[in-house]
């Protein structure tokens, strides 16, 4: 079999080798360039993301600030150190560079717009750092709008509204993960740009707060938008196998999806499956998806196109 190209929508690792004081190239983790390297194009949106407990002192003030500019410093010098391998992005263009030099392509998102103070002003300064998405909000609710578990019946505020409107004038990905579904809708309402859903599955396969309904999954097939296959147990469900996963798949598949499902492993971010403990094993994933009957086109399309056409029209 060729080498599997991967487009992968989040992945915790910079907050790890932040926290933990390992690099990106070779880590204890589930992601490091070590197990990417038997990939054939690589891309990979890493997240931006910190919480109360993980910082070392609380979230709130500029404890916020200072978590944010140090993880883009880590970020920074991950990449400068890994120069060779893989470079940061901001086009698809500046991606397909990158692979045509053999390297492979990093997207910088943030997950919680508080790194940002939730403040528009900051937008400009997240841009020209290179941050291509952004989730309005992690598992608390914010100034912008509810989350998903917290004050989940609020959708976004009129500063959210303005925070979307200038995160589309600056062609960031809006990113709609564990967003409160009023809040979900208000950007369904309001976007002119497609959005993302860059780690959630379908909640008709598993009940969960933090994965989609049918009506959440067909506004974004509407909005040409994409849903990246989350690998945690608790999003998955069920038997927490490959099968699950497929059910998660092939739910999205039905409703119309085949152009707006991509991969979303949440690597590094939580407790995955035991069949996908690490992103070197998304191999296996391919051959069980093709096994199974799925056309080469499709499983293309999941594992790199989708996400590649949707960062290009952003």
């Amino acid at each position: 079999m060729e080498p599997v190209c991967v487009f992968d929508a989040h992945c915790d690792t910079i907050s790890r080798c932040w926290r933990e004081y390992e690099g990106l190239d070779c880590n204890s983790g589930a992601l490091s360039l070590k197990r990417t390297a038997g990939f054939g194009r690589y891309c990979q949106f890493f997240a931006l993301w910190t919480a109360d407990g993980y910082t070392g002192y609380p979230i709130g003030g500029d404890s916020v600030e200072r978590a944010y500019h140090a993880l883009l410093r880590c970020f920074k010098d991950q990449m400068a150190c890994n120069s060779d391998k893989i470079v940061q992005c901001r086009t698809v263009e500046e991606a397909r560079h990158a692979h045509s030099h053999g390297r492979s392509a990093a997207f910088l998102s943030v997950e919680g717009a508080e790194l940002l103070g939730c403040d528009p002003h900051r937008l400009d300064e997240a841009a020209a750092e290179g941050v291509v998405a952004i989730n309005l909000t992690w598992n608390h609710a914010n100034v912008l709008s509810g989350a998903h578990n917290d004050d989940p019946e609020r959708g976004l505020s009129s500063l959210g509204r303005r925070f979307v409107e200038k995160m589309e004038e600056l062609h960031i990905l809006v990113d709609v993960s564990h967003l409160s579904e009023a809040g979900f809708w208000d950007v369904a309402e309001m976007a002119r740009r497609p959005f993302m859903a860059s780690h959630s599955n379908a909640k008709s396969v598993w009940n969960h707060t933090r994965n989609l309904t049918d009506g959440q999954i067909n506004a974004i097939i509407k909005n040409q938008g994409v849903i990246g296959l989350n690998f945690y147990t608790g999003f998955v469900g069920g038997s927490q196998n490959l099968d699950m996963v497929r059910a998660h798949l092939d739910h999205i598949l039905a409703l119309g999806g085949t152009a707006n499902i991509a991969l979303g492993g949440d690597w590094d971010g939580c407790d995955l499956i035991s069949e996908l403990p690490a992103i070197d094993s998304l191999p296996k994933l391919y051959e069980h998806l093709l096994h199974h009957g799925y056309s080469e086109a499709v499983v293309q399309d999941l594992f790199y196109n989708n996400l590649m056409r949707v960062v290009s029209q952003r």
